[in-house]
């Protein structure tokens, strides 16, 4: 079948439960539903942190556009990358010390992936925005304020660059400015446009 048409405009489907995926969509300007992909988002064994998050995000979409055939269906996913292997979201307070314990001094790889899939126009296609960051040397006591004050424990690598997390960091090197909130809406424009929504 063909892919999505202007002249036959699509619903648009966010799928993600992510507060921070959903304002960055918001900025675009278009309508969109937020449907919760159920995709378990462990990795394979050896997985590499890029496959990693290109894989979730193609699962996410592709899970929600089985719900919703005739929509396109964002999907998006960010694993951090330290040394080859996958940082996720900690989840605690004491994962998230860690993982920022880890990441002190040391370059780390922001891997995040969007991807679009329509089921009944036949369209899917995936991309990835790689985010490189240096980490500060953290003290124990700035990790410990940091953690008490944003309580990033839903991001992966447990820092926020929209918030106080910028105040770790030393330098941001990324062709995707939002990439490193959680959605690269450089991409997510271009893989719209593919699928047919008009955009400025």
């Amino acid at each position: 079948m063909p892919n999505n048409s202007p002249t036959t405009p699509r619903s648009l489907v966010l799928a993600s439960t992510s507060r921070y995926r959903r304002e960055l969509l918001s900025r675009l300007g278009l309508a969109f539903d937020v449907t919760a992909p159920e995709v378990d988002e462990s990795p394979l064994p050896g997985e590499a942190p890029r496959a990693l998050a290109l894989r979730l995000a193609l699962a996410k979409a592709r899970a929600v556009a089985a719900l919703r055939p005739e929509a396109l269906v964002i999907g998006s996913d960010q694993v951090a990358d330290l040394d080859g292997r996958p940082l996720g979201k900690p989840g605690t307070h004491e994962r998230a010390a860690a993982q920022l314990r880890q990441m002190s001094g040391r370059p780390v790889v922001f891997h995040t992936a969007v991807a679009v899939a329509c089921q009944a126009g036949g369209f899917e296609q995936v991309e990835l925005a790689p985010v490189h960051v240096r980490f500060r040397a953290l003290g124990d006591d700035e990790i410990e304020r940091y953690l008490r004050a944003e309580q990033p424990y839903d991001c992966a690598g447990s820092a926020k660059s929209e918030g106080l997390g910028i105040a770790l960091l030393e330098a941001i090197d990324s062709d995707d400015p939002t990439a490193l909130i959680g959605l690269p809406l450089i991409r997510t424009c271009r893989l719209l446009r593919a699928a047919g929504v008009v955009l400025p």
